[in-house]
Order: C-alpha cells, then sequence, then structure tokens
C-alpha cells in the first residue's frame, strides 16, 4: 500500500489530483439457486471463446450494451483486468449519431433582433470524427466477491452498472439461469454495523421535489379532541394523509402502494417536506426501504437519514461511500489514471474490511 503526504506518492510522483466519491453497493442475484460470486462470474464471461476460439477480453466490439434502438446510449466494457484478488474496468457511456456543441472564439456582428445588433461568439455542433463516439459518462468499478466498489463520471448513473452487468451475464456470457434476477444492494441497516447507531427507530427519506411542496397539515379532518390519546391518533391521521402525497411525488404511485400496504400496526408516515417512517418497522417493510434507499441512491439526489438509540447518521454512512484522492493523467482532464483508480479501490476494500462494514472475501 503506498503512503501519501504533500502530494507525494511513496514510489511515484503525483501529477494532478482530483477527490472523487467511491461508492459500494453489494451485488446479489436471486432465483439462481446456488451461483457463483460476481467476481467469478465476471472472469467465466469475459474468458467464453467465440467459434474463431477468441475470447471476450480481446472482442470489444462484442462488450458492448445497446441500451435503445439502434444509434441510441451503449455502454462498452472497456479496458477490462484480472487483477487475481478482483476484477477492475472501465464503462463507457456512448452516444451514437451524437453532436457536440462548440464555442467558436471568432467574434460575429449579429442582428438579434430589431432593436439589437451585437457583437458574439457563435454557437456550432458537430458530430464525432469518423471512427469515434463522444463519451457522455464513465464508471470504473472493482468487484471483489460480490462487492462492487465505483467512482462514476460525468452523467452516467449507478443503475448502468446493474444493466451491465446483468446483460453480460444472461447474454453475453449465458451464466444466468431463466427467471435471475440481479440487484445492486446499498448497505442500509447501519444497526449491523458494529459501533452504529443501535436499534434504528426511525427513518427519513428526502428529495429534490419534496422541498418544492408545501401541504397544510392543520384542519384537514377538524378539530382535535383533548385527550392525549385521541390527539396523538388525529396527529397520525393528519401526518399520514399529507405524507402520502409527498411519497408518491418522490418514488411514484407503484412504490408507494407497495410501502403503505408494507406497514405494520405501529408504523406510520408524517411530513415536514419530507417523508419519514416511525415506530418499529416490520420484516416486510424493511424489505420495502431497503428497496426504496437504493433506488434514492442510485439517482443521487435523495438523502437518508437513519436515528438510532445511539446516534444519527445521514447518507454518505447510511449508503456506504467515502472520498478518495485519484491522479489525473493531464491537468483539467475528465479520466482518471486507470492504475491509480485500481490501487485507490483496493485500498477502500481493505478500510471497509477492517472497520467491518463489508464481509471480507
Amino acid at each position: 500500500m503506498f503512503w501519501r503526504f504533500f502530494g507525494v506518492r511513496w514510489g511515484k510522483v503525483l501529477s494532478e489530483t482530483a477527490y472523487h466519491s467511491v461508492n459500494y453497493r453489494k451485488f446479489e442475484i436471486t432465483g439462481a439457486g446456488s451461483i457463483d460470486p460476481l467476481e467469478e462470474l465476471l472472469r467465466k464471461s469475459l474468458s467464453k471463446a467465440d467459434g474463431a476460439g477468441t475470447s471476450l477480453w480481446d472482442r470489444p466490439s462484442d462488450r458492448v450494451f445497446l441500451e435503445g434502438a439502434e444509434g441510441g446510449r451503449q455502454i462498452l466494457l472497456n479496458k477490462v483486468a484480472d487483477l487475481e484478488d478482483g476484477v477492475f474496468g472501465e464503462l463507457c457511456l456512448a452516444q451514437g449519431h451524437d453532436l457536440q456543441a462548440l464555442l467558436n472564439l471568432e467574434p460575429s456582428s449579429v442582428q438579434l433582433s430589431d432593436l439589437t445588433t451585437a457583437t458574439v461568439y457563435n454557437l456550432d455542433e458537430r458530430t464525432a470524427p469518423d471512427g469515434t463516439q463522444f463519451i457522455r459518462g464513465m464508471i470504473y468499478f472493482l468487484v471483489i466477491s460480490n462487492h462492487v466498489f465505483f467512482v462514476k463520471l460525468h452523467a452516467m448513473s449507478p443503475s448502468s452498472i446493474r444493466e451491465y452487468f446483468d446483460w453480460l451475464l444472461s447474454q453475453g456470457g449465458a451464466l444466468l439461469p431463466g427467471g435471475a434476477t440481479t440487484h445492486m444492494q446499498a448497505e442500509f441497516d447501519v444497526s449491523k454495523v458494529p459501533g452504529g447507531v443501535g436499534e434504528i427507530t426511525s427513518l427519513r427519506v428526502s428529495g429534490n421535489m419534496s422541498s418544492q411542496m408545501v401541504l397544510p397539515i392543520s384542519a384537514q379532518i377538524g378539530a382535535p379532541r383533548e385527550t392525549t390519546t385521541k390527539r396523538k391518533l388525529f396527529d397520525r391521521l393528519v401526518q399520514f394523509k399529507a405524507a402520502l402525497p409527498v411519497l408518491t411525488a418522490l418514488v411514484g404511485p407503484e412504490k408507494a402502494e407497495s410501502l403503505v400496504a408494507s406497514l405494520g400496526d405501529k408504523e406510520y408516515l408524517s411530513v415536514d417536506a419530507s417523508v419519514r417512517i416511525k415506530g418499529t418497522r416490520t420484516e416486510q417493510s424493511k424489505k420495502v426501504i431497503q428497496q426504496l434507499s437504493n433506488e434514492l441512491a442510485d439517482r443521487g439526489d435523495g438523502k437518508v437519514e437513519v436515528t438510532g438509540k445511539h446516534g444519527k447518521v445521514v447518507d454518505g454512512d447510511t449508503i456506504l461511500r467515502t472520498k478518495m484522492p485519484f491522479n489525473q493523467p493531464l491537468e483539467g482532464s475528465s479520466l482518471l489514471d486507470f492504475d491509480d483508480v485500481a490501487e485507490q479501490l483496493r485500498e477502500v476494500y481493505v478500510r471497509f474490511v477492517k472497520d467491518r462494514k463489508i464481509k471480507p472475501k
């Protein structure tokens, strides 16, 4: 392991350094019975040979997953390496028949309206040169057993990893039986982590849409009665009625209905421009809440807050994530150094295992 200080890595001088979040998910396969971990499945998929005896390691054109129709979004597993203790690679998101806007720095005088003539820089749109495509997003990933560590750049979402692995294992490698489904599980129940918050007593989920909504919660059912027990019941009815539209706006009607149906007798929704779930959770609501947290983690605009008997954890510790420094090949580059990313992701794996956030391989 290399040590960093004063911009120098032992045995290697840093050029430019950028900090990015390293995200963690646990890959799970259901409906497949006993099956190898993802790391070994990737090796098997990439080692499959075509009729000419050439393995997928050496057939980059066969490692392209088409998300849409011809000319649509394409996800390519470009550089990929077997590190013995894991499989490391980069996923590139490209768009066929794409245009890139360019600013032409040659000024020109243009008539913008009947009253306005101005000197401006013109905007042009150009296609990529022949034999190339514009890269719209990138993800660097390291798979060790079923642990997936990744750094995402630009507009590529974490769900793209699951979609690609699902395609590679079921289509490209034919290693998943029919009916099997894959999941990228965000670690959520931090009470399982030693030194965590303890038994979870409440969950709070919020997103961009909730902060834009104002829902009155007073005098919707009638005046509250005077007894404490009846007032508490009234409050819960008001909170549930006001919270449900927010929840629906955040996750859609199907997920909202599923979550509401899973709540136990002692669980209810409340709202203050966010969604909360209070009370002792049932096993069914745990599963639905887990699915909800996964989706919010993939969107990137949601926030998850967990309160337990021994403290509170917000987002970055709930959905495992940590910031690390990465080498850039050139100043201002939108790419990262391939070898350096592999090293840094391995360091995160060691750190998470040591902190007992995940189980070792």
